[in-house]
């Protein structure tokens, strides 16, 4: 291959990390095949909506038109060309049917385009690719020559894209679920340093001040006992990978833990190795908050209230009532009343009819 195609492979493997997409395979394209205009649809097989990449100057607003108005379903036969054959114009457009014959003259002769080129080309997932260059003057045959080169580059790319969408797309619903049940992740190397993060592990360090980032990068919590307990754990967990994971209580009021595991997946790339895990979970709400809706939710006291969600935290009701400053007798009238007004028949009910209520989505 000559360098310019070199250059043209390049350009086509690294678009799919462009924005926008492969826009500098298909600029190169143009220029070194002196096409008109250049352009790379793809269609996958679970929606039918064609998607388009181009470079060049498109067709003026009155062609546009003419041609989302009747020709934007099949204007050519590009579902019937065969997988890796290079098709000149004068092979998809046929004169004798009268849709491809209005194509021809109701877009393309106005547009100016006298010469085109296109290849066909489907990823193994089933999604269809065509790639077509056109010009304004004949196009040299060295351009379906070079069309055909790119084919089997052009599925190699296109299967690299479809994966790397796939797995994208699992990490956002992935990043849904952990945002609605307020958790978040991060990886530590063997100096407590942070490698990387969950997008809402960002926002649990914007809301609380019981986990940080510190100089350096590194993660301190906001106790000093407890920042040189997870300082040990973490530098403990690098030096044996099959040690148990260690749990961590950072706040009660609000509720914030993590638990710090060994990595066992080593990762590819990292600028430093990363040798624990962080799973972090913490409620968005302060316990006066958590207290006031459930006052509004269940009808409760505020008194009440400040006692339901204290079992709800896994408290007796003996422990409870210490914590609160009451009377374990008083204390247990207290429930009855918040049994009575949660219709819950027990303590487990309650906890279950709290932490499913409408309070796990405040």
């Amino acid at each position: 291959m000559r360098l310019q195609d070199d250059r043209l492979l390049r350009a086509l493997y690294d678009g799919i990390f462009e924005q926008p997409l492969w826009q500098s395979f298909l600029d190169i394209l143009r220029d070194t095949s002196q096409s008109d205009f250049v352009v790379v649809s793809f269609r996958s097989p679970d929606d039918p909506t064609l998607t388009s990449l181009y470079s060049g100057e498109q067709a003026g607003e009155e062609v546009d038109i003419i041609f989302t108005r009747r020709f934007a379903d099949k204007p050519m036969p590009f579902w019937e060309m065969r997988e890796d054959r290079v098709y000149s114009m004068a092979e998809l457009v046929d004169r004798a049917d009268p849709l491809q014959r209005a194509y021809h003259d109701e877009v393309l002769t106005p547009w100016g385009m006298t010469s085109q080129y296109s290849v066909r080309v489907a990823e193994k997932g089933g999604t269809d690719v065509w790639l077509s260059c056109f010009g304004r003057r004949p196009l040299s045959v060295s351009v379906s020559a070079r069309l055909s080169t790119l084919a089997p580059h052009l599925r190699t790319a296109m299967r690299m894209f479809m994966a790397l969408e796939q797995e994208r797309f699992r990490s956002e619903l992935s990043a849904e679920a952990f945002r609605k049940l307020n958790f978040g992740w991060l990886t530590l190397d063997a100096e407590c340093r942070i490698i990387d993060t969950s997008p809402h592990m960002e926002r649990i360090f914007e809301r609380s001040r019981a986990l940080r980032r510190g100089r350096y990068n590194r993660l301190v919590a906001q106790r000093p006992a407890l920042d040189r307990e997870i300082t040990a754990a973490v530098k403990m967990l690098a030096l044996d990978a099959a040690a148990r994971p260690i749990a961590f209580n950072l706040s009660r009021d609000p509720l914030m833990d993590v638990l710090i595991a060994p990595l066992r997946t080593k990762a590819l790339v990292s600028q430093s190795r990363p040798v624990a895990i962080v799973y972090v979970n913490g409620d968005r709400e302060s316990q006066a908050d958590r207290c006031e809706q459930l006052v509004e939710l269940f009808g409760l006291l505020p008194s009440e209230a400040r006692l339901a969600w204290a079992i709800a935290q896994g408290l007796t009701i003996s422990e409870a009532a210490e914590q609160l400053g009451l009377t374990v007798e008083t204390a247990r009238s207290y429930s009855k009343k918040i049994y009575s007004k949660t219709g819950a028949r027990g303590q487990a009910e309650l906890v279950r009819n709290i932490l499913t209520s409408v309070l796990a989505m405040a």
